[in-house]
């Protein structure tokens, strides 16, 4: 699909140079870049999705400390590592 956007003269610029090195289209060069943004912006949302899901960053999440201390007892003492 052909679209036409407007951006800064020295991104233009930057952007002509990368395509060059790259040895890529002005577009291949574009489409790439929106198709990273748009996979960066997907990956934020499941991040957004989980942290509903499994609480807020800095909320604690330890297992309760009579729950560590049966569950260790539950294991076997003569095992080998």
């Amino acid at each position: 699909m052909k679209t036409a956007i407007s951006i800064r003269d020295d991104i233009f610029e930057a952007a002509e140079r990368v395509a060059l090195e790259m040895g890529i289209s002005r577009s291949e060069l574009y489409s790439k870049a929106v198709e990273l943004f748009v996979s960066r912006h997907e990956n934020e949302r499941v991040t957004e999705r989980l942290d509903a899901v499994y609480g807020e960053a800095g909320s604690s999440s330890a297992l309760d400390g009579t729950l560590a201390t049966l569950q260790t007892l539950s294991l076997p003492t003569d095992e080998e590592w």
